[in-house]
């Protein structure tokens, strides 16, 4: 598959681009979309953007070597849009393989073995390589380059995704656009709104990070696993039956 890069809107994270990967070898030019998909899957592991053409120049290279982690697929019909992987999953390559993915699968109501059947669902972060830690051990945001390079193809070759768990702010902000509110707090909290009354594209579901450093949030938002978490089951059972 030959891809053309743009580079020029690396440093928009926040919204969908036109399409940065151009890819020659699509479905529409006689490739199946299992073909294409295995295609792409290659070309995002090879992806070397971060540490060769890093967004805000040579000081913000990453500072150790690109492992892109993603899984998509021609048939699961929920998308799992998270952040970026943790070192855990740097080390591993296997997606939401730590604490935080235990409790999002608990969210789901399913178990890990249909979490990693890639015909049940599909798990594409906003950022698809571990972009390090801060100053306090925290990890970084998603690099600002993947969203820009990678999004609009990676969604576009998955057409028959119906249900997005937009996991945090970055997700948040590329998946819903302005229709999202300033804090994670109130955009979660307007579920509905996105989630009852998409006329375009798949439904979204805004959920917060399953980190457990959110653990005093989900005590203080009671109704997220109260109102959220049952209808996110009942449409995670329909969707993978």
């Amino acid at each position: 598959m030959q891809v053309k890069e743009n580079m020029a809107n690396t440093n928009d994270t926040t919204a969908p681009s036109t399409g940065a990967h151009m890819c020659q070898n699509d479905p529409g030019r006689g490739v199946t979309t299992e073909a294409y998909i295995v295609e792409l899957h290659r070309d995002i592991t090879a992806c070397r953007i971060c540490r060769d053409h890093p967004a805000g120049g040579e000081a913000r290279r990453l500072p150790h070597e690109p492992r892109p982690v993603v899984v998509m697929s021609a048939t699961a019909r929920i998308l799992i849009a998270g952040q970026a992987p943790g070192l855990r999953v740097h080390a591993t390559g296997l997606p939401f393989n730590d604490a935080s993915g235990d409790r999002l699968r608990q969210w789901l109501g399913i178990t890990r073995e249909q979490f990693y059947d890639p015909a049940l669902f599909a798990i594409a972060g906003m950022g698809f390589c571990f972009p390090g830690y801060d100053a306090h051990g925290h990890d970084l945001p998603p690099r600002r380059e993947c969203a820009p390079a990678w999004r609009s193809t990676v969604m576009a070759v998955m057409p028959q995704i119906e249900l997005v768990l937009a996991i945090g702010q970055h997700a948040q902000s590329w998946h819903l656009g302005q229709r999202r509110f300033p804090t994670m707090t109130e955009t979660v909290a307007h579920w509905r709104d996105y989630f009852f009354s998409n006329a375009e594209g798949p439904k979204i579901l805004p959920l917060p990070h399953p980190s457990w450093r959110n653990s005093g949030w989900l005590r203080k938002n009671a109704w997220f696993e109260a109102e959220v978490v049952p209808t996110l089951q009942r449409e995670v059972d329909r969707l993978t039956k």
